[in-house]
């Protein structure tokens, strides 16, 4: 087993973590990899204990106040940490009875995104979920992390959305783009990609070099001998990728994720976030 370039599966206290875990499982089996489960416990210094501290005292009270916050922040720290851990450890069992082989667990207090990028250098793949326990409580479709996450990463980022159906089938969202070719490049080298049925999709305006374009990625493809189905559907690109990963019954959305500027995004919308809401499979990002 190749004891580098990790899967590094980034899960929190809902459901959906169990989704997270059968996938990374998947994935790590296939590369050949280690597994490790990633654990946030975010710092919430706004949420105290509920009593009213509030009213001007003096100082030898106002130092005892200072030491009892400070002791129940501790009791707090430490009942996350155990719950953390139970967890954690409940998502290694259930990886290794999927079949991974080498699974490790990492906790850490601290702020997500910017413990990901801490992490990412040892990372080959990053799994996490679409949707965790802020978009559980608040029914968002999207988790407020995901966006975020893909722009700030430079690795890989497999999202998943449902319980863990083995992909067979694979569609990459194409347009000729470096990122794009990038993604036909990754399909036909990795080990994780080995003996699916590939689909090229290139969608968007009428493009004068798009059966060129298609003929480069599926040569690419068919030269590690796989399965290419490759088309080219001009329109709208967002419904045609939704309606073809329906209507071939793909199981895994391969596509470039979040080329536009934030600005940009916050003042037009992201078809990627479009893209990803119209799509139910698993989607493997790349920036």
């Amino acid at each position: 087993m190749n004891q580098e370039n990790k899967v590094l599966a980034c899960v929190d206290q809902s459901h959906f973590a169990d989704f997270v875990a059968d996938y990374a499982a998947w994935a790590a089996q296939r590369m050949d990899a280690p597994l490790e489960f990633l654990h946030v416990i975010d710092r919430h210094p706004e949420i105290g204990s509920g009593k009213d501290h509030s009213g001007a005292i003096g100082i030898d009270t106002q130092e005892t106040l200072l030491q009892q916050l400070t002791e129940e922040e501790k009791v707090r720290t430490k009942a996350e940490r155990e719950r953390g851990r139970v967890f954690l450890n409940r998502l290694r069992e259930r990886a290794l009875a999927a079949g991974a082989e080498s699974v490790d667990v990492r906790q850490r207090h601290g702020e997500l995104v910017s413990t990901l990028v801490e992490q990412e250098r040892d990372a080959r793949l990053i799994v996490l979920g679409r949707r965790g326990a802020s978009a559980e409580s608040s029914g968002r479709d999207i988790g407020r992390h995901v966006e975020r996450v893909v722009r700030s990463l430079h690795k890989p980022i497999l999202t998943v959305t449902d319980a863990f159906k083995p992909p067979q089938r694979v569609l990459i969202a194409f347009d000729g783009s470096g990122v794009t070719r990038r993604a036909v490049d990754l399909v036909a080298s990795s080990p994780l990609f080995s003996g699916l049925e590939v689909h090229v999709l290139m969608s968007g305006k009428t493009r004068a070099d798009a059966d060129k374009k298609l003929q480069e990625a599926r040569t690419t493809l068919e030269s590690r001998g796989m399965d290419v189905v490759a088309s080219y559907v001009p329109g709208d690109a967002e419904t045609i990728i939704a309606q073809t990963v329906r209507d071939r019954a793909v199981d895994l959305l391969i596509m470039g994720a979040y080329s536009h500027s934030p600005l940009r995004t916050f003042m037009f919308g992201s078809k990627t976030t479009d893209l990803l809401r119209s799509s139910t499979v698993p989607s493997l990002l790349l920036r």
